[in-house]
């Protein structure tokens, strides 16, 4: 099983009227709000990662309070996402927690993390990581984009999501997050190349 668990239950309805309210006003009631509180989140989180980097690198340990908010922050993001991108019309609370919340994600705590790892991904990262993930990546956001488009029209049509198109996407968000943990120092599970 993987350290860093995500997934968006399958809509198999979605409402034209929420679609077009999310294109014409998705910038006012979601964008603007939920913009401001996750880019505050986002500096905290980022100084939380820094001050953890030293914890891994004296203790072996990522200090339990700073991964939950990290996660909290990063489910939140990811709440606000699959709203956005057409994938949910449940609106994302201004919450940590929603239990009915149809986006999920998860990261296993890590008891013990490797200071080896640690210094291996800070001065090598961007070389074992960064380049193979990030040109898969960077071309998979692109079809996931083009799809985001195209699907638009279909929802709009049709009230759907094609099932195989929303997987594509959730794959891709997922692959993302792993990606997004491991070079955080979430985990010290390397990212498979994989959607699943």
């Amino acid at each position: 099983m993987h350290s860093v668990k995500f997934d968006i239950d399958y809509p198999q309805d979605l409402s034209r009227g929420k679609l077009l309210l999310k294109t014409f006003f998705g910038w006012l009631y979601i964008m603007i709000p939920h913009g401001i509180i996750l880019s505050v989140l986002s500096v905290i989180a980022g100084i939380m990662s820094f001050l953890a980097f030293w914890a891994v690198l004296f203790t072996g340990k990522y200090p339990k309070g700073m991964f939950d908010f990290i996660v909290n922050a990063s489910r939140w993001g990811m709440r606000v996402t699959a709203y956005l991108a057409l994938m949910t019309d449940v609106n994302p609370p201004y919450s940590f927690e929603s239990a009915d919340s149809p986006v999920k994600l998860e990261i296993v705590y890590p008891e013990a993390l490797s200071r080896g790892k640690l210094l291996l991904r800070t001065f090598f990262g961007w070389l074992y990581v960064g380049v193979p993930h990030g040109i898969i990546l960077s071309a998979l956001g692109a079809l996931a984009e083009a799809i985001l488009f195209i699907c638009w029209f279909i929802i709009l049509f049709t009230g759907k999501f094609p099932e195989g198109m929303f997987k594509l996407v959730v794959g891709y968000l997922r692959w993302s997050l792993r990606v997004g943990a491991y070079s955080g120092f979430m985990t010290d599970e390397y990212p498979p190349f994989s959607f699943d």
